[in-house]
């Protein structure tokens, strides 16, 4: 382009169309901070998905930790396209061995299909289910006081059989196969039973154990016997014993792995139209039993919380 001279010598194409760029970049860069974050690709995004809670413990008014809580969660998670990373904040002390193995395996299916890099952050507890969930991240960082482990197995019940005879009561129990009322807790125990159930116990110990080691490779540094024993440690002695990788918390390994600009993008569950109708509403029969059940769960729940000091 030729610029035109004007009477005192300036050029006006060239300082028009200078000027023209720059109102362009400025309506840009105005339009983009309209723009959500999560869908911008000027800063780094990592997804946080929290898994926070009691593996499979579930009541009708407050879902659990389960693979069908979470799936749609972890989906949304992983399918978001220029994300840096997916991030795990974990805080379980475990439950049900299935549910933990269930959402492991979803985590390693989302990010090998994705291409993503998965980081676990341990808050209070990655325990027992908690930690089988952690080691679906690729590097697990915990809080130096994080209780971390219980590679274990664990089960329990109790026995009425002597207070139901000191009460009068006649226990009347009818099956069709063998071993169909094992451990009923108003018999008197079995040894063949228990030995049974250690069996069970075992094979799932066993698998626990295989996949630690495989998600784990290279970095264990502690004697087997102390590290799948069922103990658990804090996350200072858990790095030394090659559980996790680093100490630290989510924003500042986020901020030191992507840059100060770095965005934390938190997906939450989608609560349905009926979740929402039974929490906005209902009989007070429902309200009563939905609140009898929440007593009961927030027993148990603090129960097992409780294994762990916390």
């Amino acid at each position: 382009m030729t610029d035109r001279s004007t009477n005192d010598g300036s050029t006006t194409d060239g300082s028009t169309a200078a000027s023209i760029r720059e109102i362009c970049s400025r309506a840009l860069r105005g339009l983009q901070t309209l723009v959500p974050q999560r869908f911008r690709r000027d800063r780094p995004i990592v997804p946080v998905v929290r898994l926070t809670g009691i593996v499979g413990f579930s009541t009708p008014l407050r879902p659990g930790l389960t693979l069908a809580t979470i799936a749609r969660t972890l989906d949304r998670a992983f399918a978001l396209g220029h994300a840096a990373a997916v991030a795990l904040v974990i805080n379980s002390p475990g439950g049900s061995a299935v549910q933990s193995h269930l959402i492991f395996r979803r985590i390693r299916q989302l990010a090998e299909q994705h291409n993503r890099r998965v980081i676990g952050f341990i808050e209070d507890a990655g325990a027992s289910g908690g930690y089988m969930i952690a080691c679906a991240a690729d590097e697990i960082v915990a809080d130096q006081h994080s209780i971390v482990g219980s590679i274990g197995v664990v089960g329990g019940s109790f026995g009425f059989d002597k207070l139901i005879a000191r009460l009068g009561v006649e226990r009347r129990l009818y099956t069709s196969g063998e071993h169909k009322a094992m451990l009923d807790p108003f018999l008197p125990e079995n040894p063949d039973d228990v030995d049974r159930l250690k069996k069970l116990q075992r094979e799932i110990h066993d698998d626990f154990i295989a996949l630690v080691k495989s998600r784990r490779a290279g970095k264990l540094a502690g004697p087997q016997d102390e590290l799948f024993s069922g103990a658990y440690w804090t996350g200072r002695r858990a790095l030394e014993l090659g559980l996790v990788d680093a100490i630290g918390d989510l924003r500042s390994v986020l901020r030191e792995r992507f840059g100060d600009e770095v965005v934390t993008h938190l997906v939450s569950a989608e609560r349905g139209w009926l979740g929402r109708r039974l929490l906005g509403a209902g009989t007070r029969e429902a309200a009563q039993f939905g609140l009898v059940e929440d007593v009961i769960s927030a027993l148990e729940a603090r129960a097992i919380w409780a294994r762990y000091g916390l």
